[in-house]
This record gives structure tokens, C-alpha cells and sequence, in this order.
């Protein structure tokens, strides 16, 4: 099976959000597997050609509504992966970030999705290669499952199925009606658009004509059908429920590994974190001024400075725990401003408590994961998550609210030895839940140090490969298909 995976982002090329790590670790793990998997993304300027050994392939002319585009095709091997990168000016190919102002990424991303099906025609004319499935992500490439369904009276693409991942559905580059007219993209005429008034919705469009849908967790794919959790688009998604899957995102193992990971100051297993991990809480201390103390705990954060990350609610948490409780904190991230000032004051309220990092720093992110006790994630909406995920297997218990990804992968503590319990949860969104939850987790930390032991066992024997995820993810392929060959799309 031949699978030509679309994205804004991949690890280690153009990383903003969780999609680019999972970009960046599923089609090797599906490649072990006998997929043939490739992925195509757009040539943002910033990207090191020379670092990766990236090297120009070919060269097309594309016509579109506005005129003519010189596209440029390059790539190269990573992991064992085919890679394609996209440069097309002015849209790509000059940027320094991956997004930038949205009057100008609608336009530019529509383009995109215009353009891969023209690079994978390309593709078969120059090295006999073709898709069977193509898989998008997100708004940023929903319109290509619509392109090719447009285009299915052409012989090389009436075979082709298409699968979308939904990893926040937050974002769903709504009311581009204009944009997309703009474009010459034809009308979409699809009943379930037409009755929801989604037609200028390219989420919603990738919903409709997608032959599978999936989130990055099973609980988020139970939470999007519902208006709280799904927005304008939960109706859809509940039209479109008999081809929904949830799956787990995984982790690259081989890079989160606290036995060989090169960032932090002492590496530890299972076998030997009772004795070695110690070493890690001392060099954050150090690293941040804090005191040291191997008795204290250490309250850990690395997040986008969002709401949604419920920093609205861990924030005052913090500032009343940090007023009348022995713990210390360390935050890492950028974001909102108002939400970054609040941080930034945090620390300077409590110089001897707290550290605020208000910058992208992978080292520094790798030591909080490696030092500290406790890991909080208190999202009020939370897709997958892979804090959590990361911080158990470097043996920090995360505080969570019950949401997504974080339900479906922290196990509360069992409030006695810790025999099932790998965290602390929580479910309402309330300051008050925050603070709750944390002083649980502070008592527990200094009165059961037995308890504390186990779930940290328990939290790094889970197995958050890719293994399994990706066997869920030819499932999916091999459905879009069985339904694609069954159930032309309806345009």
C-alpha cells in the first residue's frame, strides 16, 4: 500500500504543535510495517536543506486562477522516509515561520492543497510512484480529499481513498468562502455540507469528503461529537460516526528514552531511577536558582501559554500553593500575553519558588521532564497530548484534567499504595480543582513515598510506542478503501 501523507508541519523540519511529532514519527513506524509511506509538506524557507541533506528534484509549471506558478519539488531520506517539500513563491519558500498572518496562510495553504495532487501526477510520470490512500492533517490540507473527489473522473484518481486526522478541531479554517472563490476551488454541493452551512468550511470540507475520519485519541473522538468539544463541526462529526476512529498518538521511544537521552545529566531506567534520577532534580534546581532540595516537590511545566492549556486556572492554583506550601515550580513555554505576564510575575513574587522560562528551549524542556516530580497539563481541552505521555516514562507523575488524550492515558491514583494509579486527575474547571488536586498530590508526595514509587513504576513500564498506533492506522487505510471502491463520494 502506497500512502502519501499531507501536512504543515513534520519533526525535525517545521514543528509548531503536536501534529509535526506525529508527522515525524508515524510513516516510519508505518514503513516497518510494509506501508510505503511518504510525506509532503510545503518548502518553508527556513528549512536547513544542507542540515538534511535535502536536494532539489524536479521542477513544474502550475495554472491556476491567478496566473501561472514555477513549483519546485525537493527532498530527501529521513529515518528512512521519503520526504517532498513543496517551494512555490511567493507563497512558500521565503516564510520564516510556519504560520503567519491568516489573510495571507488561507491563500497560501489553499494553494497547497491545489498543488499536491499536480506533485503526486508528477511523482508517477518521473519514479512510477502513486498513492493509494492520501492521509491529510488538519485544516491546513482537508481541501485535497474535495480536489481529488473532484477529480475522480480521471482514471488515476478515481482509486484513490482519503483519510483525514483531526488534531484539533479548534482550528478549522472557517468562513474562507471568499478565499476559496479567490482560488477558482469549484463549489462544494455536499448534502451534509449544504444542511450544517459548512460549505466555506475547510475542516467541514474535509469531513464531508474524506472516505475516514480520525482524532488522536478515542476519548477526543467521543468528545468532538458534542457541541462543547466539536464546535460548528460536532454535528458533522456525528454524521460521519460509523467512519470515525480514535487513535492514540505514540512516542518516538527512541528519542523519549531516559537510558540514552543526551540532554539531560544522568540517565536511568526502571531498573536504577530510584537512585540515578535524583541527579536531574538537582541540575534543574541549579539551573533554575532555586534551592536544592531533594525533599521538595518540583512542579513542572512545559506548554503553549493558552487557555487551552487551563493556565487561566493553574496560575492562581500556584500562586495560592506556592503562598502556604513547601513546593517549588518551573514553567517553560511561550503564548498569550496576558497569560506570559502572569507567569513571568509568578516568578517574581516567588523568586525562591518559581522559574518562568518564556522561551522554546528542547534542552531545557528534556531536563523539566527528566527533574521534576510532578508534570501539570490542566487543559480544559486536551486532543491527545504527549506531555503526559513523556513525563511518565521519565518518572513525573502528571496532574491532569480528566479530558482527550489525558483521560484516555493517566490512571488516577488510587488515594492507597498506588498499585493503579500512574497520576493525579481532576474533571472540573474550577481554580479550586487545580488547587485541590495539587495539594492531593504534595501530601501524597511527602506522606506516601511508597505510593509515589509504585505509580512512577507504573507510569514508566507503560508502552506508548507507535507500534500499536500504527497498526490502527493501516486499519484505517484499508477501510478508506473498502469504503472508497463501495461508496463513490457524492459531490
Amino acid at each position: 500500500m502506497k500512502v502519501l501523507i499531507t501536512t504543515a508541519e513534520a519533526v525535525p523540519f517545521a514543528k509548531v504543535g503536536g501534529m509535526a511529532d506525529v508527522i515525524g514519527s508515524l510513516p516510519k513506524s508505518l514503513r516497518q510495517l510494509g506501508i510505503d509511506a511518504r510525506v509532503i509538506l510545503p518548502g518553508y524557507g527556513f528549512i536547513e536543506h544542507m542540515r538534511y541533506g535535502i536536494s532539489h528534484m524536479f521542477s513544474f509549471e502550475f495554472p491556476h486562477r491567478n496566473g501561472t506558478s514555477d513549483v519546485h519539488v525537493y527532498t530527501c531520506l529521513y529515518d528512512g522516509v521519503p520526504y517532498y517539500f513543496v517551494q512555490v513563491w511567493p507563497y512558500f519558500g521565503q516564510d520564516g515561520t510556519v504560520y503567519t498572518d491568516w489573510n495571507w496562510d488561507v491563500p497560501r495553504f489553499v494553494l497547497f492543497n491545489q498543488i499536491v495532487p499536480a506533485v503526486a501526477w508528477e511523482l508517477q510520470q518521473r519514479i512510477d510512484w502513486f498513492p493509494n490512500v492520501v492521509h491529510v492533517n488538519d485544516w491546513h490540507t482537508a481541501l485535497i480529499p474535495f480536489l481529488i473527489a473532484d477529480s475522480r473522473w480521471k482514471q488515476e484518481w478515481s482509486e484513490v481513498a482519503t483519510a483525514l486526522t483531526i488534531h484539533n478541531i479548534a482550528y478549522q479554517g472557517d468562513h474562507v468562502g471568499g478565499f476559496l472563490w479567490e482560488a477558482g476551488i469549484p463549489g462544494r454541493n455536499h448534502d451534509t455540507l449544504a444542511y450544517h452551512g459548512l460549505s466555506d468550511n475547510i475542516l467541514g470540507i474535509g469531513v464531508a469528503y474524506s472516505d475516514m475520519i480520525n482524532t488522536v485519541s478515542p476519548r477526543y473522538a467521543i468528545e468532538i461529537t458534542y457541541p462543547y468539544a466539536g464546535f460548528e463541526l460536532a454535528g458533522m462529526i456525528r454524521d460521519r460516526s460509523n467512519d470515525l476512529m480514535g487513535i492514540l498518538n505514540g512516542l518516538d521511544t527512541d528519542l523519549w528514552n531516559p537510558a540514552t537521552d543526551k540532554k539531560i545529566v544522568s540517565n536511568y531506567d526502571l531498573s536504577n531511577f530510584q537512585s540515578e534520577r535524583i541527579a536531574n532534580k538537582r541540575h534543574l534546581q541549579s539551573y533554575a536558582r532555586l534551592p536544592i532540595h531533594d525533599d521538595v516537590p518540583l512542579i513542572g511545566m512545559v506548554t503553549r501559554l493558552a487557555r487551552q492549556k487551563g493556565l487561566d486556572i493553574a496560575l492562581p492554583a500556584l500562586r495560592q500553593l506556592l503562598s502556604d506550601t513547601e513546593a517549588q515550580f518551573i514553567i517553560l513555554g511561550t503564548g498569550e500575553p496576558d497569560l506570559e505576564h502572569q507567569a513571568w510575575q509568578l516568578s517574581r513574587d516567588f523568586p525562591w519558588k518559581a522559574q518562568a522560562y518564556l522561551q522554546f528551549d528542547a534542552t531545557l524542556a528534556q531536563l523539566i521532564y527528566a527533574g521534576s516530580d510532578i508534570f501539570m497539563m490542566p487543559s480544559h481541552f486536551e486532543p491527545c497530548g504527549m506531555g503526559q505521555m513523556i513525563a511518565m516514562r521519565y518518572g513525573s507523575l502528571p496532574l491532569v484534567r480528566e479530558t482527550g488524550g489525558l483521560a484516555d492515558t493517566v490512571a488516577n491514583y488510587d488515594n492507597d499504595d498506588g498499585t493503579t494509579g500512574t497520576g493525579f486527575v481532576f474533571a472540573w474547571e474550577e481554580v479550586d480543582a487545580v488547587l485541590g488536586t495539587m495539594r492531593w498530590a504534595v501530601d501524597t508526595y511527602y506522606n506516601q513515598p511508597k505510593a509515589w514509587l509504585q505509580m512512577q513504576k507504573n507510569g514508566m513500564q507503560l508502552d506508548f510506542s507507535w507500534e500499536s498506533s500504527a497498526h490502527q492506522y493501516v486499519e484505517m487505510y484499508r477501510r478508506a478503501l473498502q469504503k472508497h471502491n463501495k461508496e463513490p463520494i457524492k459531490l
